[in-house]
């Protein structure tokens, strides 16, 4: 099998059910930011990280396939649209919780960076904010129906990504930057 189809040469993409839609529409470009969120974090992970912290990045790696099939698939009755539910935004609080309870409290902003890791996990915080951005301009479109639960995850999910990169930091022994106001 061919991996080209040219179906495509025209603009145009297919979704999961019928139809197509153009490569510029707001449901293909949310779930393109999700696949582009996916693959920085594919680069996360070829860093030195704790065993823990890999296992979390391999977990949301596959927690983003169905994030991408959920923005993928139109339909409110599609096999993937509501992929995502409650639980899966609590695991990520769960996951929150644990790496906070062994980091030192933020007393003020910082600077994304530190290790190689940890900036690279800023970055993909970055790019998970844009996520959200994208699935929110969606969500806004006439005769588009998104699953309250993507946007909740993604919200959570930049959140996991802050804290993550400062744990990863920490385990490093690279300290925040903190941010000095010129």
């Amino acid at each position: 099998m061919k991996i080209y189809t040219k179906t495509g040469d025209d603009g145009s993409t297919g979704v999961l059910g019928p139809g197509r839609y153009s490569k510029d529409h707001p449901r293909i470009v949310a779930y393109g930011t999700v696949d582009e969120l996916n693959a920085v974090l594919g680069l996360v992970r070829t860093q030195e990280l704790g065993e823990n912290h890999g296992a979390i990045l391999a977990t949301l790696q596959n927690q983003l396939f169905l994030v991408g099939a959920a923005l993928a698939d139109p339909s409110p009755k599609g096999p993937f649209h509501a992929a995502i539910t409650d639980e899966h935004v609590r695991g990520l609080e769960e996951v929150i919780d644990a790496l906070e309870a062994e980091l030192p409290p933020l007393t003020q902003f910082i600077l994304p960076g530190g290790s190689g890791a940890g900036a690279q996990l800023h970055l993909a915080r970055t790019v998970s904010r844009r996520a959200e951005r994208a699935v929110v301009t969606l969500a806004h479109a006439a005769n588009e129906h998104v699953p309250r639960q993507l946007i909740v995850y993604l919200n959570r999910l930049s959140d996991l990504l802050f804290v993550l990169a400062r744990a990863v930091n920490h385990q490093a022994g690279v300290p925040d930057v903190p941010w000095s106001r010129p």
